[in-house]
């Protein structure tokens, strides 16, 4: 991995043993590759849902996020609100095409 972001092997073993801390660039070179950076700064995983899915858009993202904050019975409003929208914008479709 020391050779992937341009850094000697004695850079990054001296980073796992605590003794240096990589820099911001290097932080970024990680995570290119998929390390979790947050955990190596901080020691918490990064939970995200971008993380978890990164596939995601950043709007699809925030309103995954968004959800996971929302009371249960909040949630199920959405759901029955978003199932709701799903629906008469299908309904609208099928009507346009015909």
């Amino acid at each position: 991995m020391a050779d992937a972001i341009g850094v000697a092997k004695r850079t990054f073993i001296d980073w796992e043993k605590d003794r240096t801390s990589p820099t911001a660039v290097q932080l970024s070179a990680l995570s290119a590759l998929g390390v979790d950076v947050l955990y190596v700064v901080t020691g918490f995983h990064n939970t995200s849902v971008s993380a978890l899915r990164p596939e995601l858009t950043r709007r699809k993202s925030t309103l995954l996020d968004n959800y996971d904050h929302l009371s249960e019975s909040d949630k199920a409003a959405l759901e029955r609100t978003a199932f709701a929208l799903a629906e008469q914008g299908s309904v609208s479709k099928k009507g346009k095409r015909a």
